[in-house]
This record gives C-alpha cells, structure tokens and sequence, in this order.
C-alpha cells in the first residue's frame, strides 16, 4: 500500500489520514493527542524510532479499516465520543480511584502515594472537563455555533494538562512497570493507568484533531 507522509508531515495530519496508526503512535510512547502538531521526524526523534521504520508501520496499520470512519458526521462523532470514551469512563475512574488508594494504604510509599495523588488530580479534570463538553459544547458544535471557538480554547488547555498529568504518571510508574513485589491490586492499578493512557491519548486525538478543527470552518 502506498500512503503520502513527509518528514514533515505533523503527527495530527498522518493521524487525519490514517486513523489507524494511532495504534502505532502508541506502540512508540508518541503523544499523538496534545502535542499532535509536532512534524512527524521530530517525534520520531524525540523517542528513539528511525523515520523510516516508523513511516513501515504506519504504513501496516492503514491497511486495516479506520476506528472512525472518514467522512462521519459532527453529530456521529460526538455521539462515538461520548459511548466510546466518556461513558466508560463513569465507571472505570471510580474504579481506578479505589485501586490507588488502596496500594498507597496498603503498601505507602513516596511512589504509590505520588501516584494517587496525580491520578485525584486526573481525575478532578476530567470528570468536570467532560460534563462542559456534553452540555455546552458539544451542543454547540452540533448546531454549528461559531461561538463554540472559546469554549475550544478552554478545552486545548484542559487536555494539555491532562497529558502532563499522565507524562508524570508514566514517568512515577517506570513506564507502568510494577516492581516484582507488587500485589494484584498494584499490577491492576498500574494495568489499568496504562490502558487509561492509551484510551485518552485518542479521546483527546479525536477531539483536538478532528472535532474541534470543524468550528475554525463553519461560515
């Protein structure tokens, strides 16, 4: 398969056209979310991967159908937005809320407590950061509102807080690898911030990169 990607083609663009080589960023630890304008060779760079191996993936994985499909509606997307990636949220940040507290109780730490401390802080910005989207902007966005331009802004500087709160979180963890002592309970924690990782890395690839852009072309 031939696919067009330049050096510096930005990481957001190649994701715009090939949906599929998030799963390919992610493999590589590239943040495809929040610092998604950066040129494809500069991220490659950055995390020790040659361009051209990079770009040999990429080019694997657009082979396989798209997990959103090009072309979708604004409503249609939101809509996959909220069941895929708000929705389960509701039930999975209690659940990880429960798990860090109880390592940080049980085992204590500088780490474990560090940890804990970062993921309240995840998650005091989400939760709020969510329920804006769905009331105010995501309605917005729906009916075409050019007023929906402010609001955006103020959602960009909520997820680039985000993913320096999981920068931090992966840096604490050592890449999410429990050290041979860890309990269950410490290996589901650390399983479950890595999953959380990869599934906000294309919640907010999807907002940042294909959703919003849709308000700065309304006429």
């Amino acid at each position: 398969m031939s696919i067009s990607i330049h050096p510096e083609s930005t990481v957001a663009s190649v994701l715009d056209a090939h949906p599929i080589a998030a799963r390919v960023f992610a493999r590589h630890r590239i943040d495809f979310c929040c610092r998604g304008q950066r040129p494809i060779a500069e991220a490659a760079a950055q995390v020790g991967v040659p361009l051209d191996h990079l770009l040999g993936e990429i080019v694997g994985a657009a082979a396989q159908p798209p997990a959103v499909p090009v072309g979708i509606s604004t409503a249609d997307l939101i809509a996959h937005i909220v069941a895929r990636h708000h929705r389960p949220l509701d039930e999975e940040l209690p659940r990880l809320g429960a798990l860090a507290a109880k390592v940080a109780r049980v085992h204590g730490g500088r780490t474990n407590l560090a940890i804990q401390e970062h993921f309240e802080a995840l998650r005091d910005d989400l939760v709020p950061h969510m329920d804006k989207e769905e009331r105010v902007l995501f309605p917005m966005l729906i009916a075409n509102d050019r007023r929906a331009v402010m609001p955006i802004r103020v959602m960009h500087e909520e997820h680039d807080l985000v993913g320096e709160i999981l920068r931090s979180l992966r840096a604490l963890s050592d890449d999410f690898t429990p050290p041979p002592e860890a309990c269950g309970s410490w290996r589901a924690l650390w399983g479950g911030l890595e999953a959380l990782e990869a599934d906000l890395h294309q919640h907010i690839h999807l907002e940042n990169n294909v959703l919003f852009p849709r308000a700065t072309r309304l006429p």
